[in-house]
Protein backbone atom coordinates (compact mmCIF):
# COMPACT_ATOMS: atom_id res chain seq x y z
CA UNK A 1 0.00 0.00 0.00
CA UNK A 2 1.25 3.51 -0.80
CA UNK A 3 2.34 5.98 1.87
CA UNK A 4 0.14 8.93 2.82
CA UNK A 5 0.65 12.01 0.65
CA UNK A 6 2.03 15.22 2.16
CA UNK A 7 -1.27 17.03 1.45
CA UNK A 8 -3.14 14.66 3.81
CA UNK A 9 -4.42 16.28 7.03
CA UNK A 10 -3.21 13.34 9.14
CA UNK A 11 0.26 13.61 7.58
CA UNK A 12 0.38 17.32 8.41
CA UNK A 13 -0.72 16.74 12.02
CA UNK A 14 1.96 14.08 12.50
CA UNK A 15 4.63 16.41 11.06
CA UNK A 16 3.56 19.21 13.46
CA UNK A 17 3.91 16.86 16.44
CA UNK A 18 7.50 15.91 15.52
CA UNK A 19 7.12 12.79 13.39
CA UNK A 20 9.65 12.24 10.62
CA UNK A 21 8.64 10.67 7.34
CA UNK A 22 9.83 7.06 6.99
CA UNK A 23 9.93 6.34 10.74
CA UNK A 24 7.40 4.44 12.84
CA UNK A 25 5.17 5.92 15.51
CA UNK A 26 5.93 5.42 19.19
CA UNK A 27 8.68 6.28 21.68
CA UNK A 28 11.27 4.04 20.01
CA UNK A 29 9.79 4.56 16.52
CA UNK A 30 8.90 0.86 16.41
CA UNK A 31 5.36 1.29 15.02
CA UNK A 32 3.91 0.75 11.56
CA UNK A 33 5.51 2.42 8.60
CA UNK A 34 2.51 2.07 6.26
CA UNK A 35 -1.12 2.98 6.97
CA UNK A 36 -3.54 0.22 7.92
CA UNK A 37 -5.19 -1.28 4.84
CA UNK A 38 -8.89 -0.54 4.52
CA UNK A 39 -11.68 -1.76 2.28
CA UNK A 40 -15.24 -0.66 1.66
CA UNK A 41 -17.87 -2.82 3.36
CA UNK A 42 -21.06 -2.88 1.31
CA UNK A 43 -23.15 -5.51 3.09
CA UNK A 44 -25.01 -5.70 6.38
CA UNK A 45 -22.94 -8.47 7.93
CA UNK A 46 -20.60 -7.89 10.87
CA UNK A 47 -17.08 -6.54 10.47
CA UNK A 48 -15.41 -9.93 10.92
CA UNK A 49 -17.85 -11.85 8.76
CA UNK A 50 -16.51 -13.39 5.56
CA UNK A 51 -19.57 -15.19 4.16
CA UNK A 52 -23.28 -15.13 4.95
CA UNK A 53 -24.61 -17.69 7.43
CA UNK A 54 -26.59 -20.43 5.79
CA UNK A 55 -30.13 -20.79 7.04
CA UNK A 56 -31.20 -24.33 8.01
CA UNK A 57 -33.32 -26.01 5.36
CA UNK A 58 -37.02 -26.33 6.11
CA UNK A 59 -39.03 -29.27 4.81
CA UNK A 60 -42.67 -29.19 3.61
CA UNK A 61 -44.12 -29.55 7.13
CA UNK A 62 -42.26 -26.50 8.37
CA UNK A 63 -39.78 -28.56 10.40
CA UNK A 64 -36.11 -27.60 10.34
CA UNK A 65 -34.77 -31.07 11.02
CA UNK A 66 -36.98 -34.11 10.40
CA UNK A 67 -35.07 -36.15 13.01
CA UNK A 68 -35.98 -33.81 15.88
CA UNK A 69 -39.47 -34.10 17.37
CA UNK A 70 -41.73 -31.23 16.39
CA UNK A 71 -42.24 -28.64 19.14
CA UNK A 72 -45.78 -28.39 20.35
CA UNK A 73 -46.49 -24.93 18.96
CA UNK A 74 -50.30 -25.15 19.32
CA UNK A 75 -49.96 -25.97 23.02
CA UNK A 76 -47.59 -23.06 23.56
CA UNK A 77 -49.84 -20.71 21.61
CA UNK A 78 -52.86 -21.79 23.67
CA UNK A 79 -50.92 -21.18 26.88
CA UNK A 80 -49.97 -17.65 25.76
CA UNK A 81 -53.55 -16.93 24.74
CA UNK A 82 -54.84 -18.10 28.13
CA UNK A 83 -52.32 -15.90 29.89
CA UNK A 84 -53.36 -12.89 27.81
CA UNK A 85 -57.05 -13.53 28.55
CA UNK A 86 -56.32 -13.88 32.26
CA UNK A 87 -54.51 -10.52 32.27
CA UNK A 88 -57.40 -8.85 30.49
CA UNK A 89 -59.87 -10.29 33.01
CA UNK A 90 -57.76 -9.05 35.92
CA UNK A 91 -57.57 -5.58 34.40
CA UNK A 92 -61.33 -5.54 33.84
CA UNK A 93 -61.91 -6.57 37.47
CA UNK A 94 -59.63 -3.75 38.67
CA UNK A 95 -61.56 -1.25 36.54
CA UNK A 96 -64.90 -2.48 37.91
CA UNK A 97 -63.62 -2.15 41.49
CA UNK A 98 -62.39 1.37 40.75
CA UNK A 99 -65.75 2.32 39.22
CA UNK A 100 -67.60 0.91 42.25
CA UNK A 101 -65.33 2.91 44.55
CA UNK A 102 -65.98 6.12 42.59
CA UNK A 103 -69.76 5.52 42.65
CA UNK A 104 -69.62 4.91 46.41
CA UNK A 105 -67.80 8.18 47.03
CA UNK A 106 -70.14 10.07 44.69
CA UNK A 107 -73.15 8.80 46.67
CA UNK A 108 -71.86 9.67 50.14
CA UNK A 109 -69.54 12.62 49.42
CA UNK A 110 -70.84 14.28 46.25
CA UNK A 111 -68.87 17.50 46.92
CA UNK A 112 -65.47 15.75 46.82
CA UNK A 113 -65.90 13.81 43.59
Amino acid sequence: MAAIGSSNVGFQLLKKSGWKEGTGLGAQEQGRLEPVETRVKNNKRGLGSKEPKLKPKVDEDGEKDPKKPKLEAPKKKAKLTAKRIRKMQEEEKRLQEREFEMAFFREFWPDNV
